[in-house]
């Protein structure tokens, strides 16, 4: 029998399955293999900005379409099985990534194929949220569910790090030991296993997922065939109606830019400590280490404050403390800290940097898993799917902003630093936005 605790658990399964595409592949150990790839100077960043960028429009284009369908036909466990087929065929394709090599073409389109695919099943699994429980316990549901995904991140990360991946100065794995398989790092295989290792991690830790999760029936339900001719209307009613909602679009668009300078902190932070501080693939592993520790505790503590003082609280705080931390982040290199001159050799920079980046990891957390209950509070009882699916799916719209304006601020300014500016203007514009936002969203008409 499939108990609703249960079905809590496989709804779980999909933040520890799918985590550590964003931590391994997208921040700490493929992003800054690419400056291994492409050599020196701010060409990884670039390259890397358009990339993810682009991956992004991708996203942005399809996603309201295909929510519509979703929405529609009531079911979104056959798109999850796709997109879940996309994962693991785009990070098993990053495998290929051999140094002197390789086909950059191949590796982007294999990362884009992976990421799209992480996206899409994301969209849909989050949409997903409010039939796990009364609204009062949404907080505590949503927050649990990113702590658990931030455990499994932190596992394979550590996998790699103690199991897998050797130092390049001494050939050893931070346990001491040869890479296991016999993975050679001549050629990088140490490293390049970081796509089949997040590929069958995904797939083996869907089983409870696909096993635990049902979707409820919807009466209205319409064929998939029938839904895809209605998709188109129903989404431009849709986003009409948007305007009489000042609360809902509020924090729809608030959403959109800060989550997206959010993603642009982890898609770049791993790179930019390898370019602006020289840090090796260990040391930003240390670095990962420490973030999603940090990200798993407070994602927990989050939805228990969310819970107790509202999810509008825990969204500023942590917006607001982010925007000083990216601030921070600027001022920092291996010359100067915070504005202060450091003597060469000095190790202040690289703490400042791990202080910092456990910030990022406590507030990442708890703003994500506060987010998602926010639309559960801003949306119409009678259409809570929908809506929450208009959310999940707004929120890739701007996807693509951070990583082209940080690819081409960077590529302008020929300066990593000065390249991850945009990311305050978006946190920024977000608190803005916040402003406008009604805990309890916009007032319901009456009858």
């Amino acid at each position: 029998m499939i108990t609703a605790r249960k079905r809590i658990w496989g709804w779980w399964f999909f933040d520890w399955a799918s985590q550590p595409y964003n931590s391994l592949l997208i921040t700490f150990i493929f992003a800054p293999f690419m400056k291994d790839l492409l050599g020196s100077g701010t060409g990884a960043q670039t390259v890397w900005g358009y990339g993810v960028g682009l991956a992004g429009l991708v996203i942005a284009i399809f996603s309201p379409f295909l929510g519509a369908i979703a929405d529609r036909s009531g079911r979104r466990m056959p798109f999850i099985w796709v997109f879940s087929l996309m994962y693991v065929l785009g990070a098993w394709g990053l495998w290929y990534a051999v140094p002197g090599n390789f086909s950059l073409m191949l590796i982007m389109l294999s990362f884009a194929i992976g990421m799209i695919g992480m996206e899409f099943a994301t969209t849909f699994t989050n949409a997903m949220l409010p039939d796990l429980g009364p609204r009062e316990q949404i907080g505590r549901i949503s927050g649990s569910g990113w702590a658990f995904g931030y455990v499994g991140g932190l596992i394979t990360l550590l996998i790699m790090l103690f199991l897998l991946q050797a130092s390049p100065t001494t050939g050893k794995t931070m346990l001491g030991i040869a890479p296991l398989f016999g993975l050679d790092p001549a050629t990088r295989e140490d490293t390049r296993v970081v796509g089949p290792l997040v590929a069958i991690w995904y797939a083996v830790f869907m089983i409870p997922f696909f096993y635990w999760v049902r979707e409820p029936r919807k009466a209205d339900a319409l064929p998939v065939a029938t839904a895809l001719r209605a998709a188109w209307p129903e989404l431009r009613a849709t986003l009409r109606a948007l305007p009489k909602r000042r609360s809902l679009t509020s924090f729809l668009v608030s959403s959109m830019f800060y989550r997206d300078a959010l993603n642009g902190i982890y898609t770049f932070g791993g790179l930019y400590a390898a370019g602006v501080l020289g840090w090796s693939i260990t040391m930003i592993g240390i670095f990962g280490i420490l973030a999603i520790i940090t990200g798993a505790i407070f994602a927990w503590l989050g939805g228990k404050a969310d819970d107790r003082f509202g999810p509008k609280s825990v969204i500023v705080a942590n917006v607001v403390i982010l925007t000083a931390v990216v601030i921070g982040v600027v001022f920092i290199s291996r010359d100067h800290v915070f504005g202060i001159a450091v003597p060469p050799g000095s190790s202040l920079p690289d703490i400042a940097f791990y202080v910092l980046g456990g910030l990022i990891g406590a507030c990442g957390g708890a703003l994500q898993s506060a987010s998602r209950t926010m639309m559960v509070r801003q949306a119409d009882p009678e259409k809570i799917t929908e809506h929450f699916g208009l959310y999940a799916l707004s929120g890739k719209a701007t996807a693509f902003i951070a990583p082209l304006a940080i690819g081409i601020t960077t590529q302008i300014s020929d300066n990593q630093s000065t390249g991850i500016t945009p990311i305050i203007v978006l946190l920024i514009l977000g608190l803005i936005l916040l402003g406008f936002v009604k805990t309890n969203g916009d007032p319901q008409p009456e009858g």
